[in-house]
């Protein structure tokens, strides 16, 4: 059996950052704000169950998500771990996590894990990109995409 690897994007994609008011002018002032502030796209209860779902079908859950663009090293810790207090306070459940510098090619982050692999993200540009298998357009309800994955297994 082929491995299943499901790439989960972050930003824009099952957190709201873009959402927060000033999310732009927090990171130019280096304010984590936004990574923390950010609501969920989704009840996260619904997604966190399907999700779970997925990994007793054998999915491995991968979060990939960039860093602040132009930060030094210091701002990309702080934006790590808000990111990683975001996953833990709404339960995603995730199998293995990549949080990278602003640009960096995701596919590179899971390369190495083989399989088949679909990537759920919001920019165009990154699932255009995108060539380990298939994707997910977090603009629409990925909640319904994720589904249709479970009544294909």
């Amino acid at each position: 059996m082929e491995k299943k690897v499901l790439v989960f994007d972050m930003d824009g994609t099952i957190a709201d950052f873009y959402g927060v008011p000033t999310w732009k002018k927090d990171l130019d002032n280096r304010n984590p704000r936004p990574y923390i502030m950010a609501k969920p796209l989704y009840d996260m209860d619904t997604l966190n169950i399907i999700i779970e779902v997925l990994k007793e079908k054998g999915w491995h859950i991968v979060v990939t998500s960039w860093l602040s663009m132009n930060s030094d090293e210091e701002f990309k810790a702080v934006v790590r771990q808000a990111k990683k207090d975001w996953l833990m306070r709404y339960g995603f459940p995730y199998d293995e996590i990549h949080l990278v510098a602003y640009g960096t090619t995701k596919a590179d982050c899971t390369r190495k894990l083989g399989g088949y692999q679909i990537l759920v993200d919001d920019n165009e540009k990154v699932r255009n990109g995108w060539h380990l298998g298939g994707t997910i357009n977090a603009n629409e309800n990925i909640l319904a995409e994720l589904v249709t994955l479970l009544t294909r297994e």
